[in-house]
């Protein structure tokens, strides 16, 4: 039995390539979910008084 090398070549490229592609779309969406975590953050109001000024005050 001897072993088919083309096919095993053929193989060999189509899991390169699909591993390439899946690196290349977890990249972008890696960027769209840093560049939506980034740009919608909204700093809500500060509920919370400043112990730190507090303390000065006196």
């Amino acid at each position: 039995m001897e072993i088919n090398w083309i096919v095993i070549g053929v193989v060999a490229i189509v899991l390169i390539v699909l591993i390439l592609v899946m690196i290349k779309k977890n990249q972008k969406e890696k960027k769209k979910l840093t560049e939506f975590l980034n740009n919608d953050f909204k700093k809500s109001e500060e509920d919370e008084p400043d112990f730190e000024d507090t303390v000065n005050e006196k």
